[in-house]
């Protein structure tokens, strides 16, 4: 997805307060449990300015920038952030002046600042928008500074085209400035025609020293080995963006992914044989 991040614009903050307790002391480097970092449940949403602080979310991506054919917007009357019943909706939708507008959330900064973990386990609950040119997203960013352009880790949990609506893609990245180095690998994951607009899903992913394991529903659906440039820690990011090279002459005005909540959890690298992979015990 970075690779069609280009024409930034600049870092504007938003903090989405939801009920959340302060983490726990971590457990020892050997340990498997895990620990909430970020639980996100969305029973309010407040703004900020230029920088997390005592903020939840940024409405920009941290490196400065804007993709697809919607331009990610500040928080505003007419969207495209509301909470209604611990449900997050975030709106795109197209403007007299035929402009497109919508939004994403990202848990970092471009100081580094970050809610989030090396070692853990990240998962969204969220019902997607139909439609053609729709192309909603749950993904995870290393938190490093902006100025850092050697391999940065990008995990795509869940990429979907609204024009396939009986698939979505999972991805690991490793971005590099000298594009030649830059490198990764991608899997398209089936699912039955329709049923990730008709219904919430969660999706998920679980980072370890051996290996970045996927998840839908709880279920392990893909897994990669772990890249050494993985060397910090990873914050979430959610948006809904338009286009990726598919038309937006069809989709429906407006179009609104919800997002019931975003938990992440932290752990140590665990025992030399790695810990089970997976959500905590509920």
């Amino acid at each position: 997805m970075r690779a069609l991040r280009v024409a930034f614009a600049a870092v504007i903050l938003l903090a989405a307060c939801g009920s959340s307790a302060a983490a726990p002391a971590k457990p020892a480097s050997g340990a498997c449990a895990l620990h909430p970092v970020l639980i996100e449940d969305f029973n309010d949403l407040s703004v900020a300015s230029r920088k997390l602080g005592p903020a939840r979310w940024t409405a920009h991506t941290p490196w400065n920038g804007d993709f697809g054919d919607a331009r990610f917007t500040d928080p505003r009357e007419e969207g495209p952030f509301s909470v209604k019943d611990g449900v997050l909706s975030i709106k795109a939708w197209k403007e007299r002046s035929g402009l497109w507008r919508s939004g994403l959330l990202a848990a970092g900064d471009s100081t580094g600042a970050h809610s989030g973990t090396r070692y853990g386990y990240f998962e969204a609950r969220m019902k997607l928008p139909p439609g053609p040119g729709t192309w909603p997203a749950f993904w995870l960013a290393d938190a490093k500074s902006a100025r850092t352009k050697n391999g940065n880790i990008e995990l795509d949990v869940i990429e979907y085209y609204g024009k396939f609506a009986d698939s979505y893609r999972a991805h690991v990245h490793v971005w590099y400035k000298d594009r030649a180095k830059t490198y990764g690998k991608g899997t398209l994951l089936q699912v039955p025609d329709g049923s990730l607009v008709q219904d919430f899903h969660t999706y998920g992913v679980d980072v370890s020293p051996q290996a970045i394991v996927f998840f839908r529903d709880g279920k392990q659906v893909w897994s990669q080995p772990t890249p050494p440039e993985l060397d910090g820690p990873l914050y979430p990011l959610i948006n809904l963006a338009l286009g990726s090279g598919w038309p937006i002459d069809k989709t429906p005005n407006p179009s609104t992914l919800l997002v019931d909540y975003v938990h992440v959890y932290g752990r140590g690298p665990g025992p030399p044989g790695g810990c089970p992979p997976g959500p905590p015990r509920r």
